[in-house]
């Protein structure tokens, strides 16, 4: 039986061993990565600089931004890496690095979008609390409650993963380091506690997803009984941005961890990870500045 920590690296699912396709796939990547950062960037500066948006809903996509970037940052520079060296090897630090890092920012993203639905409906259900409730003191309460839950989450689930002896060899069948598949490696029964504790993960994610819908259908209600159009539209713009980010990645996250067992392939299991790794830290200051005035005239000032 041999112990994970016997092994100095583990290797990572390559997209191809074609030289050709290995060059596209890093130009790719390297494209998806500098618009991430370029837009990400973007809002923290645009935030950050201007005064006009230091409210509440501003503050915490800052933080969101701030995770985005991270999250990407996690995965995506060593695969670009990889494809550009012709290999697939990631160290053993490396590789529980990346463990915590993910564990760290998806749960801190998931709970941090949870207090953005409770932002809106505040903000529409209950404007004349909002000064109250959502306080500057009471988001930071907020937004420091969720990276610590996700840091928490973090550290626990990396230790006891690695702590899991390995004897199935060090292949890890995905382009980064993910406990579903390391568990893969363990010898049998040994990788329990560690499920018992993604149940439980598991389990206060889908009760973050309930109180976001409870919040959206609370906040649609109110929305319709609005009694002006133009007060309707106003309202529906703050909320659908946040609704479409929340919408990518938890039907993203949901599909990779829900999907059949007789779907299961290499190349499916790549896409769906590209899909809810990748694609949502691209994408999100996209949806987020597509329709916001506000945030168009601090980016161009």
């Amino acid at each position: 039986m041999s112990n994970s920590s016997s092994y100095n690296e583990f290797l990572l699912l390559a997209f191809t061993d074609t030289r050709e396709l290995q060059l596209l796939h890093f130009l790719l990547f390297l494209g998806i990565y500098l618009a991430a950062l370029l837009g990400n960037g973007l809002i923290i500066t645009a935030i950050a600089c201007d005064h006009h948006l230091h409210t509440p809903m501003y503050f915490f996509l800052l933080n969101l931004s701030i995770l985005d970037l991270g999250s990407i940052s996690t995965t995506v520079p060593k695969s670009m890496a990889n494809s550009l060296w012709d290999t697939r090897a990631i160290s053993y630090l490396g590789c529980a690095a990346q463990v915590f890092l993910l564990l760290f920012l998806f749960p801190t993203e998931h709970s941090l979008l949870t207090v953005m639905a409770y932002d809106r409906y505040i903000a529409i259900c209950r404007p004349l609390h909002c000064g109250t409730l959502m306080g500057s003191r009471a988001c930071v309460k907020m937004a420091a409650a969720a990276w610590s839950s996700g840091f928490i989450n973090a550290l626990l689930h990396t230790a006891n993963t690695f702590s899991i002896p390995l004897c199935q060899g060090n292949t890890v069948e995905q382009f980064f380091c993910e406990i579903p598949h390391i568990l893969k490696l363990s010898c049998s029964d040994s990788y329990h506690r560690e499920l018992g504790l993604l149940v439980f993960t598991a389990s206060l994610g889908f009760g973050c997803f309930i109180f976001i819908v409870v919040s959206y259908v609370q906040i649609f209600s109110a929305v319709l009984r609005i009694p002006s159009e133009q007060g309707r539209h106003k309202a529906f713009s703050m909320c659908l941005p946040h609704l479409a980010v929340v919408s990518l990645f938890i039907s993203t996250a949901v599909f990779a961890c829900l999907k059949p067992p007789s779907l299961s392939s290499p190349a499916l299991d790549l896409v769906v990870a590209v899909l809810y790794s990748v694609v949502p830290p691209a994408v999100n200051p996209l949806i987020y500045s597509m329709r916001n005035k506000e945030l168009k005239d601090a980016l161009k000032n």
